[in-house]
């Protein structure tokens, strides 16, 4: 039976289950998940990323449709911000799509400005400035999945991220009450194929914009078919005479 679970990481924690190869151990998912076969299906966060929402499953179907990029999962994220007051201004090139990162430009995502969301007290607390207010919170929903991808782009806009919480969703699964460190078996929701529906609406998008072209008249160029060539003339008319538009030499003998 499929299992799939929805894992709260916390803050420190790197999203995988083993660290072999830094010289000093870290801690992993091994520490909160003793599950044998399970591995991340979506929603894989930094290590300083906190509150954030996992998804891990023993189907390696059900991994790619969760994985997949054409799938194009959504997920929520609750950004808190340095800098002056983010305005609605200022938000629009994270809305507009084209973003220019290091790695190519951003696709449109849906950004806000939210109120300080009631959380956790994060362990280590964030560091602040005296002179900067702590409760600036935006609410930035992306359907990508790029390294550190929120915090360039907050950056990208001049506001540096200061905390960074999953707390939304991946696609149909949200959160909920998961505290940092707990997890839950998730319900099972009906996805596409990986990358099959999305394909295909591309595709037929892409038909209705750049219709294939209609030719009305065939080439100028193009060869004539040649006329039949018989085996044998037809019967001769009364009088030895050939029929009408047929002559004995356009037929072998």
């Amino acid at each position: 039976m499929t299992r799939l679970i929805q894992f709260n990481k916390p803050f420190g924690v790197l999203p995988q289950f083993t660290d072999k190869k830094s010289p000093t151990e870290r801690p992993t998912l091994s520490l909160y998940i003793d599950l044998p076969g399970v591995y991340p299906a979506g929603g894989r966060l930094d290590r300083d990323s906190e509150g954030g929402l996992m998804l891990l499953t023993d189907d390696g179907g059900l991994q790619a449709k969760i994985a997949h990029p054409k799938n194009k999962m959504e997920k929520t994220y609750w950004v808190q911000v340095e800098g002056d007051p983010p305005t609605g201004r200022d938000l629009e090139p994270l809305r507009k799509g084209g973003l220019q990162l290091n790695d190519g430009p951003t696709r449109p995502a849906r950004a806000r400005i939210i109120e300080a969301p009631k959380l956790w007290e994060r362990d280590p607390p964030v560091r602040f400035r005296k002179s900067i207010p702590p409760d600036r919170w935006l609410e930035i929903v992306i359907s990508e999945g790029r390294n550190r991808q929120v915090r360039r782009m907050t950056a990208a806009i001049g506001l540096p991220t200061l905390r960074l919480v999953r707390a939304g969703g991946i696609g149909p699964w949200r959160l909920g009450n998961l505290h940092p460190g707990e997890w839950q078996d998730a319900p099972m929701h009906r996805l596409p194929a990986a990358g099959g529906a999305h394909q295909r609406s591309a595709r037929n998008a892409h038909l209705a914009r750049n219709p294939p072209a209609v030719r009305a008249n065939p080439p100028a160029d193009r060869a004539r078919p040649r006329l039949r060539r018989h085996s044998s003339p037809p019967r001769c008319l009364p009088g030895g005479r050939s029929p009408p538009g047929h002559r004995q030499q356009d037929y072998l003998k």
